[in-house]
């Protein structure tokens, strides 16, 4: 009897975790743009973290804002909108100590969340209203001058926190905007664009460790033949077969030589641009002991070399002195000092 088993298949839901993307601003000024933003990160099948939401997991045993920072660095992306409001200080800072005057220097909560967020390289874009950015634009005109009334913004910090964005090197893209619906295009567009390398960048790694592998299996292949060759010789080369494998092996150990050489800009150019021969060159860098004596032979070697004008060049340029150290050390000599003594 032939019995037949029929398996079931199980049905399971998996529920793939959603990208994360922090809000990041004052609330009572920018609730309105807040909620937009929301519902448009909402719609993009995203998770929006709000405070005002109830989606930051506050810790009773720190203050509230400290649970805010503990969240911007565990997000994927950060979105900071800056509007005319500077914000409260961080716990950090002694409130008691702060007035209503438009000059006096803190730090906000909005502020430290963009910070904390941005030194965990947290991929960040960054909102400001256009009407901030104009006064900004104002401001960076009169450092100086404390008579300007800005009707847009209600501290200096504001204009500050747009320096220190503004001077950083990489992760602060910015968009100034009037409607909302600037705000959805200008974010589609970025994080398409941003998608787009991710995936190129894993297709080069793909491509990257696929070669790797092929050159290993090359090497592979090499060695054995080198070791299959090897044997043959031996067996009908006789007496010579000693010498046949050394000659061998000496020839792969210069065509290496040669390769690394090559690849030095100044070595290489010493070959190609000034037609001194490789192995006139090679030993320029291998019997002097010191830079006048290498400058002195190159000399020789080409007419276009200015013996003097070239020491001149040469000393003291410590780009050049690592260069020649290279060379030197393939071919198995001590570096140079910029003394122009050698190392040990």
């Amino acid at each position: 009897m032939i019995i037949l088993y029929k398996t079931s298949a199980i049905l399971r839901t998996w529920h793939m975790a959603k990208l994360r993307v922090f809000i990041s601003s004052t609330y009572y000024d920018l609730k309105h743009i807040r909620s937009y933003v929301s519902s448009f990160i909402t719609k993009m099948g995203y998770e929006a973290t709000l405070s005002e939401k109830g989606k930051i997991a506050y810790d009773p045993s720190m203050p509230l804002d400290q649970s805010c920072y503990k969240d911007a660095e565990s997000t994927d992306i950060l979105v900071l909108i800056i509007g005319g409001r500077y914000g409260s200080a961080t716990s950090e800072t002694d409130s008691s100590r702060i007035t209503s005057d438009f000059y006096q220097r803190y730090e906000s909560v909005t502020r430290k969340e963009f910070e904390t967020a941005n030194s965990h390289d947290i991929p960040t874009y960054i909102l400001v209203e256009k009407s901030v950015m104009s006064e900004y634009e104002t401001f960076k005109k009169n450092r100086i001058n404390t008579t300007i009334d800005y009707a847009h913004v209600d501290s200096v910090n504001i204009f500050n926190f747009l320096d220190d964005i503004l001077n950083r090197g990489k992760n602060n893209p910015l968009f100034q905007f009037e409607q909302p619906q600037e705000i959805e295009n200008w974010l589609k567009s970025q994080w398409s664009g941003y998608f787009r390398t991710l995936l190129e960048n894993k297709s080069q790694n793909k491509q990257l460790n696929s070669l790797s592998k092929q050159v290993g299996e090359l090497s592979s292949i090499n060695n054995s033949l080198q070791r299959y060759l090897e044997e043959v010789i031996q067996r009908v080369g006789g007496d010579s077969a000693h010498d046949i494998i050394e000659k061998e092996h000496q020839n792969i150990s210069n065509d290496k030589l040669f390769r690394k050489l090559m690849d030095q800009s100044l070595f290489s150019s010493l070959v190609e641009d000034y037609d001194v021969k490789f192995e006139d060159a090679k030993n320029c860098f291998s019997d002097n002991d010191s830079l006048e004596g290498l400058v002195h032979d190159l000399s020789i070697l080409s007419d276009e070399f200015d013996e003097e004008d070239l020491m001149k060049h040469w000393r003291g340029n410590e780009e050049i002195l690592d260069d020649i150290n290279i060379i030197r050390e393939f071919l198995s000599k001590p570096k140079l000092l910029r003394t122009d003594t050698l190392v040990g």
